[in-house]
């Protein structure tokens, strides 16, 4: 069956690393930060200006001044640091973060990544999202495999206004695993199947996706 949200949290932290600095998109990567597995003691940065993150507070505990970047209330750790958001994203720019964890409406075969507007519908703001996939180490993509319509959102080319070109390494859906390895002679990204979700089928990931991918040991 197809992972759950909270699944593809799960499996998502289990990309984290001991030392590292993360940053955790809107969405399901918000979840990431309840699946933290234990012995591994990471550092959740928001770039609306926070530094150490804490999980989500309990019922009746939200305090409304802490938030993330998603407008959800957060909790503040004894090592939490604030500072403002040009201090937020220098460290971002500046290479100093380890991994991000971001949502996306597309994902193309070679890495290109839409996430930021759809045209002809509202949209408050790009946020912080070009910066990251510019700046961050390691870019992971946590996302339904298809829109609510059905249709594949990864694409042999994204269709969408582009976040950014070439830059994610990993792809988790509620059907599978992606690893984008650069393969060929200009070193270009390419799709690789890693892992299926419990009892999805190899059939069942090629009807749903719309770009080529090696299926690896699944083939």
């Amino acid at each position: 069956m197809a992972w759950t949200r909270d699944e593809m949290a799960a499996r998502a932290a289990r990309e984290l690393q001991d030392g590292f600095y993360v940053n955790l998109g809107i969405g399901i990567p918000t979840l990431v930060a309840n699946h933290i597995p234990e012995g591994v003691h990471v550092t959740l940065q928001s770039e609306n200006g926070m530094l150490g993150m804490g999980p989500f507070p309990f019922e009746g505990e939200a305090d409304p001044d802490l938030i993330n970047a998603g407008k959800q209330t957060i909790t503040k750790l004894p090592t939490s640091s604030f500072f403002d958001s040009a201090q937020s994203f220098a460290m971002i720019r500046g290479g100093h973060i380890d991994l991000t964890v971001l949502g996306a409406m597309e994902v193309a075969q070679n890495g290109d990544i839409a996430n930021w507007t759809i045209p002809g519908k509202m949209v408050k703001g790009m946020g912080g999202a070009m910066d990251l996939v510019a700046g961050v180490k390691r870019v992971i993509v946590v996302m339904d495999h298809a829109n609510k319509a059905g249709e594949s959102k990864i694409l042999e080319r994204c269709a969408l206004p582009l976040t950014g070109a070439g830059c994610v390494d990993l792809v988790i859906t509620d059907l599978c695993v992606f690893d984008l390895e650069r393969r060929g002679p200009a070193g270009e990204k390419s799709l690789k199947l890693i892992e299926l979700a419990p009892n999805v089928r190899l059939d069942e990931v090629r009807a749903k996706t719309r770009a080529a991918f090696d299926p690896g040991a699944f083939q």
